[in-house]
């Protein structure tokens, strides 16, 4: 190639990428509108992204159970009628109560702690335990070393924890654990691209210990489940010790999930005992139980079947406890209904001292609707209550971990414990009644009072109920 045609090929490429040529240029004027541009189309399209990523069905569903029909008065079996009751719940949740269980009822962290330290020193083959909410402090420290000692015992030790809900669990806790040999695993870990599982949190509290004893209710591994629940740093909840059949449904939750974790699905003796009925007749109770496992659906949840019939079951008094109340339309339908069918439906919540004080708001901008049918609320004062029950004519109870929102019922699994059993009602009732000592009541009339403003927040925080 002679000198003449580099000349002319450099002068060519020159002009390829010189403003002249025209298309740089124009680009290089344009640069704004298309940062704009691309701005725009970010900010609209990735909050639908991520919105379809954890569940945009779970976003926008309905319950779809707006009422329980069917013939007969008021349409369903009352929790009195033992086959016809039992019958329809076993084939609507999927779920089997069975006789020969004992149920002892624990109130706060002064009724449940000294009781499960027993039990976890006792172990002589195997503990699962599965758990949403842990941080740091005494129990956390407490719980740790009475595993890992367990576990250099021989005793097999499996520890299943929530990435979000035990986030804050420290380090030191987890490798004191590991040290003693003790099987830890992370129950979903958060990552950028498994949204869709991430949003889907195991809200469990399982501890079986020797598979023989279980335990479930809202606790978790922290210190603010410490106390009596009558003071601000101590929370009120309640929690159940149980020995019977429902213990293995409990087991199989902790073992389905654990499967799911690290891919290994146990069994054997030291889990399940021989003949699948573990305990003998110790506790207060021994009348029908089963342990409910709800799962996310799309659809109407086991959890709201569950609510949905217990609550059209109640002919004489309907008491609720929870934490963060923000029933969907269909639910408040369902609650109105009773009461205006005579049901004495009380329900007790968190007051301003919640610790999520925007699902207090939203739970709020339900209470009119409510209280205009009949159902009185109360408000609690001390503290946060954080107990997850419910009790339908002293008879047929549920110490659970789902919350009456969206985010219980459909995003996340959870467990209940049911009972038939008329001791572990008045239990249930004696709690509820001395818990409206230390709460307020809301009447329609003041509740009407509120300023302007307060409707307007809670109004607000009510649209956000779905994704609370």
């Amino acid at each position: 190639m002679t000198v003449s045609a580099l000349r002319q090929l450099r002068h060519r490429v020159r002009n390829a990428v010189a403003p002249e040529c025209g298309w740089p240029e124009r680009l290089r004027r344009n640069r704004r509108r298309v940062a704009w541009s691309a701005a725009i189309i970010a900010a609209v399209n990735v909050p639908l992204v991520i919105l379809a990523l954890v569940g945009l069905p779970h976003v926008f569903r309905n319950p779809l159970v707006r009422n329980v029909m069917a013939r007969g008065v008021k349409g369903v079996p009352t929790v009195g009628n033992e086959a016809g009751f039992s019958d329809e719940f076993t084939l609507l949740t999927g779920t089997a109560l069975t006789p020969g269980n004992s149920v002892e009822v624990l109130a706060n962290g002064d009724g449940t702690f000294a009781r499960l330290w027993q039990d976890l020193r006792a172990a002589q083959r195997s503990i699962t335990v599965q758990m949403y909410y842990a941080g740091p402090g005494a129990v956390a420290d407490s719980v740790s070393r009475i595993l890992a000692e367990r576990s250099r015992s021989g005793v097999d030790v499996y520890f299943l924890y929530d990435a979000f809900g035990a986030q804050d669990l420290p380090w030191r806790n987890l490798d004191t654990l590991r040290a003693a040999g003790v099987r830890v695993s992370e129950f979903r870990p958060l990552r950028w691209y498994a949204l869709d599982r991430a949003n889907h949190r195991s809200h469990v509290r399982g501890v079986v210990v020797d598979g023989a004893v279980g335990y479930t209710g809202g606790f978790g591994f922290d210190d603010k489940w410490l106390g009596g629940g009558r003071s601000p740093r101590e929370w009120r909840e309640t929690n159940v010790r149980f020995l019977g059949p429902a213990v293995m449904q409990l087991q199989a939750v902790f073992v389905a999930k654990w499967a799911e974790a690290v891919g290994e699905l146990l069994a054997g003796e030291a889990l399940f005992p021989a003949g699948g009925v573990a305990g003998s007749g110790e506790g207060v109770s021994g009348g029908p139980a089963a342990l409910l496992y709800s799962p996310p659906l799309t659809g109407s949840t086991t959890a709201e079947r569950l609510l949905a019939l217990s609550i059209a079951s109640a002919r004489r008094r309907l008491y609720i406890t929870n934490a963060y109340f923000i029933p969907h339309a269909d639910f408040v339908q369902l609650l109105a209904e009773a009461a205006r069918w005579g049901v004495d439906v009380r329900i007790l919540t968190n007051g301003t001292r919640t610790d999520v004080r925007t699902t207090w708001l939203a739970g709020r901008s339900r209470y009119e609707p409510l209280l205009a049918a009949g159902v009185r609320i109360y408000e609690y004062r001390p503290t946060t209550v954080h107990s997850k029950t419910f009790v339908v004519d002293s008879e047929w109870s549920a110490i659970s971990t789902m919350n009456f929102d969206n985010r219980s019922l459909a995003y996340n699994n959870e467990v209940a414990l049911v009972v038939r059993d008329r001791a572990v009602g008045a239990t249930m009732d004696s709690l509820f009644v001395e818990d409206l000592r230390f709460a307020e009541e809301i009447s329609l009339a003041s509740f009407r009072r509120r300023p302007w403003t307060a409707r307007l927040i809670e109004r607000a925080a009510g649209v956000l109920a779905n994704v609370l």
